[in-house]
């Protein structure tokens, strides 16, 4: 270490971490939010769940993604089994929305009481 860094005073001013961290658990239930999110096409997926506002047919996110139904398929498991989306069967089709207080969930993980704490 260069002799002017080891002269240097301690900080005595850091900033306390205000925020309770993440349990195991909360910190797993985000990974695997994470994990359904790192491919595009499941962006997309729930982004058109999102702004759908009702269940939307399997059938109708293969044409609109153009992909091929096991693909969608597979990417719809994933948001699933995240808890992001859920899935309706009616018949031999499959609808799926978005899972109710997914976000407002994803948002409270990530930021602990940040967001009812900057609404007051």
């Amino acid at each position: 270490m260069p002799q002017a860094l080891r002269s240097q005073p301690p900080l005595t001013s850091c900033t306390p971490l205000v925020w309770p961290e993440l349990s195991d658990t909360q910190a797993t239930q985000l990974e695997q939010v994470f994990k359904a999110l790192a491919d595009r096409h499941r962006v997309k997926i729930l982004n058109l769940l999102v702004r759908a506002g009702e269940p939307v047919c399997v059938c109708d996110l293969v044409e609109t993604l153009g992909l091929k139904q096991p693909a969608v398929s597979y990417h719809l498991k994933q948001l699933t089994d995240a808890g992001l989306i859920t899935r309706e069967r009616r018949g031999t089709y499959s609808y799926y929305q978005l899972a109710p207080g997914a976000l407002d969930q994803c948002a409270t993980l990530l930021c602990g009481q940040l967001t009812s704490l900057s609404a007051s």
